[in-house]
């Protein structure tokens, strides 16, 4: 199944097998410019309660960005209207769901897992996502690098999607959504995610 199917497959089992409708979705606080895009559209917003949350998303977003090697001058320089897209937005809970194909785990996923704040709240196994990255990484950390990648320079495709996964995690919780939920499809198989996680979903639909 390629990479771009895992979480299509997710999303046909939930309504195929619970009735659970999901579907891709955009923000505006999620977009080609990282966050620095986030701090914008939080600003525009002229919510005191955003303040806090938000801040904290971009001090650790900034460390994660410099750990990656990203140039955020090319960031400040990307388009205010380039989104990018969640996996899959459960709307009657707001809650965002990415579903991970082998490619999201590699030692730079790695990296930004580790500088994420201590009260990060996580809706998925956090240790177990280390995990799954330093098992994958040596098969993973060369996919995308004959690309280039904004703001990660040639070969930073890697990089850039490790940052865009922590950009979704960060900004998700801070911009007052539920905790981003994650589900690992490590076997490229989304029906097989699904199902390991019924429980779970079915849960969420029940809320």
């Amino acid at each position: 199944m390629a990479r771009d199917d895992v979480h299509v497959a997710f999303a046909q089992a939930a309504a195929a097998l619970d009735g659970i409708e999901l579907a891709p979705q955009t923000f505006d606080w999620l977009g080609e410019q990282g966050h620095v895009g986030l701090e914008r559209v939080a600003k525009a917003r002229r919510d005191a309660t955003l303040v806090a949350p938000v801040t904290a998303a971009l001090d650790a977003l900034s460390v994660i960005c410099a750990r990656l090697g990203g140039d955020v001058s090319v960031l400040r320089a990307s388009r205010e209207n380039l989104l990018l897209a969640v996996d899959l937005v459960h709307a009657p809970t707001r809650t965002l769901i990415e579903v991970d194909a082998p490619a999201h785990f590699t030692s730079f996923r790695l990296a930004t897992l580790e500088l994420y704040p201590a009260d990060f709240a996580a809706g998925f196994d956090l240790e177990q996502y280390k995990e799954h990255c330093r098992s994958w990484s040596s098969r993973t950390d060369g996919l995308d690098r004959s690309l280039a990648a904004k703001a990660f320079g040639f070969g930073g495709g890697p990089r850039e999607r490790a940052y865009h996964d922590a950009l979704k995690d960060l900004a998700t919780a801070a911009m007052g959504h539920p905790p981003l939920l994650r589900f690992a499809a490590v076997d490229g198989d989304g029906d097989a995610a699904y199902r390991r996680n019924r429980d779970r979903m079915l849960a969420l639909r029940d809320s």
